[in-house]
């Protein structure tokens, strides 16, 4: 079934791309809470949800997945009403409330983007291990990298349907139209992802209670060294792009950009990802996942010096461009990577170690990038930021050793 599921799964990852594209974090939903608040701790929440929500939640659902025999239960079953219905909602309640109570609205829409993120990190660990289970590892590069250019491109689409969408329409009926968009492709994404064929394991691991999971947890990061050097680097690497989420929010403010200026931006970022995605799927295959990393950190490195730099808006959308190419990095190989560190039957610890724990650190990055953000201003923020990810390059690029080399070493000896 491998072809089966390799097309079935990049139709459901492509189509739920484009429908993000209609709901950018990074171009679109910060325009839309700037309408109800300038302030930059409210603008950075949408940061601190969508990495706290996505990556927090993965450790404590990977005893249970680690369990179950078949994984689709978690992204299919669980994920239709804990990752898919509030993207349902955003649409109407933004029809309904934007306008006519704009507290009501910013708190349901904070609501509403909290609950879509949490489940997306409750169900991931399940998602990722069914991939690992349908996807060889010489093919997950490749899967992750068309997948992300089909869903990339049509992105670039999307983007410009929402540049038009708030040009042509007033507040808000613009953005209400750019999430009933995204509803329609996630519902599609949505099916696709149903179509997966997943063989039943034929054992799983013995059941332990939540509690001596937990309390086995320190000794299975002690007992791989390089794993725990690299979780280190991930979150040295997380303050390293703690200011992400104000770029965008930087450029409008200083420039007195319009919504549909500031959604061209988002363009940008997709013709970034669209260009990097076959290109570091290939190289991911070919050369493994950790060059990846480290070529993400230099493009986000490269963002913030380019910011520092900007005499112009035009050169946002070389600076988005690069953000965009980061972004595709980080989800082909930090997705990928982490599944090369263990053993299939332990493979949904490993996948939750490697996100929650660098989540936590992700979840306090833009917080301390919204407060610093008030003392220091956008230049010095963007400065410190680009210190610290320096830092983290070094230390994924000296501390840990590749995992599928170490395999192939150990296989020769």
């Amino acid at each position: 079934n491998f072809k089966f599921n390799f097309t079935v799964n990049l139709l459901d990852v492509a189509s739920f791309m484009f429908g993000s594209s209609f709901m950018s974090a990074g171009a679109v939903l910060p325009i839309y809470v700037t309408h109800f608040t300038p302030n930059p701790m409210l603008i950075g929440l949408i940061s601190v949800i969508s990495t706290a929500g996505f990556l927090v939640p993965q450790l404590f659902t990977s005893n249970r997945v680690e369990q179950a025999p078949l994984k689709k239960y978690f992204p299919f079953n669980l994920g239709f009403f804990l990752e898919r219905v509030p993207v349902f909602l955003l649409a109407p309640a933004a029809f309904l409330l934007a306008t006519r109570s704009p507290a009501l609205a910013l708190t349901t829409f904070f609501v509403l983007y909290a609950w879509q993120n949490f489940g997306a990190g409750t169900v991931m660990v399940g998602w990722q291990d069914m991939i690992a289970k349908v996807i060889p590892v010489q093919s997950r590069g490749r899967f992750f990298g068309l997948s992300n250019f089909i869903g990339n491109f049509s992105g670039i689409l999307g983007a410009t349907m929402v540049s038009w969408l708030l040009t042509r329409y007033e507040f808000p009926s613009g953005f209400v139209l750019s999430f009933a968009c995204a509803s329609a492709c996630i519902l599609i994404s949505w099916i696709c992802l149903g179509l997966t064929r997943e063989p039943r394991d034929p054992a799983t691991k013995p059941a332990v209670s939540n509690l001596d999971y937990f309390k086995a947890l320190p000794r299975t990061i002690r007992s791989n060294p390089n794993f725990q050097r690299y979780l280190l680097t991930q979150i040295v690497s997380a303050f390293g792009a703690m200011a992400s989420g104000f770029l965008l929010v930087y450029a409008i403010q200083r420039w007195t950009l319009s919504d549909g200026q500031a959604a061209t931006y988002n363009i940008a970022l997709l013709i970034g990802q669209s260009a990097a995605n076959l290109l570091l799927g290939f190289l991911a295959d070919h050369k493994g996942h950790k060059i990846v990393l480290e070529i993400s950190i230099l493009l986000n490195i490269a963002c913030f010096v380019l910011a520092l730099c900007a005499p112009t808006p035009i050169w946002f959308y070389a600076i988005f461009a690069l953000r965009g190419m980061n972004l595709a990095g980080n989800f082909i190989s930090g997705l990928s990577l982490p599944l090369e560190f263990s053993e299939p039957q332990d493979r949904p610890t490993f996948i939750g170690l490697a996100s929650t724990l660098p989540g936590i650190a992700g979840t306090i990055a833009p917080l301390l990038a919204g407060a610093l953000v008030g003392i220091i201003g956008y230049s010095m923020l963007f400065a410190i930021t680009t210190i610290i990810a320096i830092v983290s390059f070094g230390m994924l690029k000296w501390l840990v050793r590749d995992p599928r080399r170490l395999a192939r070493s150990a296989a020769q000896h």
